[in-house]
């Protein structure tokens, strides 16, 4: 399996970023992730956490490093002033 790589769609900003969202960037911040450990670790559905996923990695923000594994490319929450650096 290849890796997906972003295409040419803008990055979320910190105003397109919702609850679930929050706390998948928080997860990936940590390290990858899987869709059923983050459903499991966050109570959202796993398809809904799939979505999500899925459109964090269509906007650039994470990747798709292998077949159900994610990684952070850019949390947006840090692209307005550097405000949230961890």
């Amino acid at each position: 399996m290849s890796a997906t790589t972003p295409n040419s769609r803008p990055m979320l900003d910190e105003d397109d970023i919702g609850p679930a969202d929050e706390a998948l960037l928080d997860m990936l911040r940590d390290g990858r992730v899987t869709a059923p450990y983050a459903a499991d670790e966050t109570g959202y559905s796993l398809q809904y956490v799939r979505d999500r996923l899925g459109r964090l990695v269509e906007h650039g923000n994470a990747t798709k490093v292998y077949e159900g594994l994610y990684e952070l490319v850019s949390d947006p929450r840090d692209d307005e002033d550097g405000e949230n650096d961890a």
